[in-house]
């Protein structure tokens, strides 16, 4: 395939050529093979996919709320091309069983994929750490879905571990301690983010960055919802993502969200998001990652403190950014740093996130000069809904994975799918390019 006057994230207009499973060339006025598919992409930008840290496919388990077939097909479509499923599921991912029986289930996906393991009181690094982990965690430092909180010294325990192997541990920050129980006594929508108040969060991050430094070990804070659990993230050397759903929505909105709006860690006052969005912008934060964490609509229906905590948002992440950059309150290089260069370093995916020779043919083309309302029904997640209905997104027109169409949405809004060709990125990376052609 040639990408033809694409328009980079710096602003440079390029042919790009795609060859097997990467990026051949970037130049100007590349001349089109007699085989070759050319895309016109003039007027259009040409993005390295998105690498969202942070997914839950809720399989093994949870296939009434996502599968990885649909979780993988709503990726794609929002131009997400790996996606790094959280350990909670049933049963969770703290053993080589567990983790292996999960690979089998993520063949469904269409996207590339990387599978983290869980911490708790029954788990077997031994084993764990022996598997193509993508990171250590999520680690629950409270309970949310699946109940997996640990004790300090525990995390502790995972901290060394992690160290002596090299392997980055993903830290949910909440101090249960710092939960406002009073908030308990309420039945309204904003109750839960009273209850789980933002010094919540503050004590547990900054526990956590001071524990890793202790024990020379490096943590990405995940979901980080207040500015000063940016900053200490920042302060000590730590990294830290920032989800949509808490760079974009307040508790303002809770009045029209009710019980979808809930989710760990909540969402904050609309002063705090301000600042976080102003961090996200000027480069503090270093990644976003959606935390899709679907539910049913029947379950989400329920009261305040019955109703599941999690949104979808693999597949509106990446629109709802580049809609932010037509507003001018974003750049596109910033996006390009966000979603898919940044996340590559933090976790060392040596070819992805840029769009260079070489890389991993990972590709999303959007047009800017189109947006689409957004609404759950025509979304591809199982559980049929978005926090963010109502609102504008610039969607893909075409997203690849290694050189393969995994998504294709034609001018008349005709909609195809690829393959389930994703791949382990841990096993992928380390093998040979020249052996997995000759495998083929």
């Amino acid at each position: 395939m040639l990408f033809r006057s694409a328009t980079l994230a710096d602003g440079r207009r390029r042919d790009v050529r795609v060859r097997g499973e990467a990026i051949d060339a970037v130049a100007e006025d590349l001349e089109a093979g007699p085989d070759e598919r050319v895309v016109d992409a003039t007027g259009k930008r040409l993005l390295p996919g998105m690498i969202d840290v942070h997914v839950h496919f809720r399989e093994p388990g949870y296939g009434n709320k996502e599968t990885w077939e649909t979780g993988s097909r709503s990726a794609a479509a929002g131009g997400v091309t790996t996606v790094v499923d959280q350990p909670n599921t049933d049963p969770p991912t703290v053993d080589a069983s567990a983790f292996d029986g999960k690979t089998a289930y993520a063949e469904q996906s269409i996207v590339d994929f990387g599978i983290n393991g869980g911490v708790t009181a029954d788990w077997s690094p031994a084993e764990l750490f022996e598997c193509p982990l993508f990171a250590l965690g999520e680690v629950f430092l409270a309970d949310s879905t699946g109940d997996m909180g640990i004790e300090t010294r525990l995390f502790e325990a995972a901290l060394q571990q992690a160290r002596r192997n090299d392997v980055t541990v993903t830290v949910h920050a909440e101090d249960a301690s710092e939960f406002n129980l009073s908030a308990r006594e309420r039945d309204d929508a904003d109750a839960w983010s009273a209850y789980r108040a933002a010094a919540a969060e503050e004590v547990a991050v900054r526990r956590a960055c001071e524990l890793a430094v202790e024990h020379d070990a490096q943590i990405h804070v995940a979901h980080t919802s207040t500015p000063v659990g940016v900053t200490l993230a920042d302060s000590t050397g730590m990294t830290c993502e920032v989800t949509p759903h808490h760079m974009l929505l307040s508790r303002d909105d809770l009045r029209d969200l009710g019980t979808f709006g809930r989710m760990n860690p909540p969402l904050r006052r609309e002063k705090r998001r301000q600042r976080v969005y102003e961090l996200v912008a000027d480069g503090t934060v270093d990644c976003i990652a959606t935390d899709h964490a679907p539910h049913t609509r029947e379950e989400k229906e329920a009261g305040i403190w019955d109703a599941p905590s999690g949104v979808p948002g693999v597949e509106t992440a990446l629109p709802l950014l580049l809609a932010e950059v037509r507003e001018g309150d974003l750049t596109y290089e910033r996006v390009r740093d966000l979603t898919a260069t940044n996340p590559a370093e933090i976790f060392d995916l040596a070819r992805k996130g840029t769009i260079s020779e070489g890389n991993h043919a990972d590709l999303v083309l959007v047009d800017p000069g189109t947006s689409r309302e957004i609404r759950g029904e025509d979304l591809h997640s199982k559980c049929g809904w978005t926090p963010f209905e109502g609102w504008r997104g610039i969607f893909p027109e075409l997203t690849l994975v290694r050189g393969r169409v995994v998504y294709e949405r034609t001018a008349d809004g005709e909609e195809s799918f690829g393959d389930p060709i994703g791949e382990n990125v841990r096993v992928h990376e380390e093998t040979d390019p020249a052996e997995r052609l000759v495998e083929r």
